[in-house]
């Protein structure tokens, strides 16, 4: 059986090193939130191959498309699985995703936010398999999100 680190090399996928955050950006809490069996994880901007945050950035429906806002969701849940690897070791930890929230930044009247968190959630799945990747999942527009990043993804996983 392979590991979830093997399935993203087979998807011809890379995992970014875990983020960095800008110079003087302080967060008063932690990307990934250990407590017992539950591993929190809060709202993720994509970033790039070197750590730094990259966005996208605007309005999907005015500064990106559909397809791009879903490829940039896809690209959210690598670094997420990064970020949870710093803090878990292993990604075969993952016993189970229990939900997903994104947050699109949308432009007014635009409503396919669903088609475009469906980039994180066919991730996970092509990742975990259908077992452990089924999640519940909610999808909202939103008029505005911190930085101007035009898509936030949070999640909750179970681990062993």
């Amino acid at each position: 059986m392979s590991t979830p680190e093997q399935r993203i090399e087979s998807l011809g996928l890379t995992l970014p090193p875990p983020v960095r955050l800008p110079d003087g950006v302080h967060l008063p809490f932690s990307m990934v939130n250990v407590r017992g069996n539950r591993a929190l994880i809060s709202g993720h901007p994509r970033h790039g191959a070197d750590g730094g945050l990259n966005g996208p950035f605007g309005q999907v429906g005015a500064d990106l498309t559909t397809e791009e806002a879903a490829e940039a969701a896809s690209e959210i849940a690598l670094c997420v699985l990064a970020n949870l690897k710093q803090e878990i070791g292993e990604l075969s930890r993952i016993t189970g995703w229990t939900r997903v929230f994104g947050m699109v930044n949308s432009a007014p009247g635009y409503s396919d936010q669903h088609l475009v968190i469906n980039g994180f959630s066919n991730l996970v799945l092509d990742v975990f398999g259908p077992e452990i990747g089924a999640h519940a999942r909610s999808a909202i527009g939103t008029a505005g999100l911190p930085m101007n990043f035009a898509i936030e993804v949070e999640a909750e996983v179970l681990v062993s």
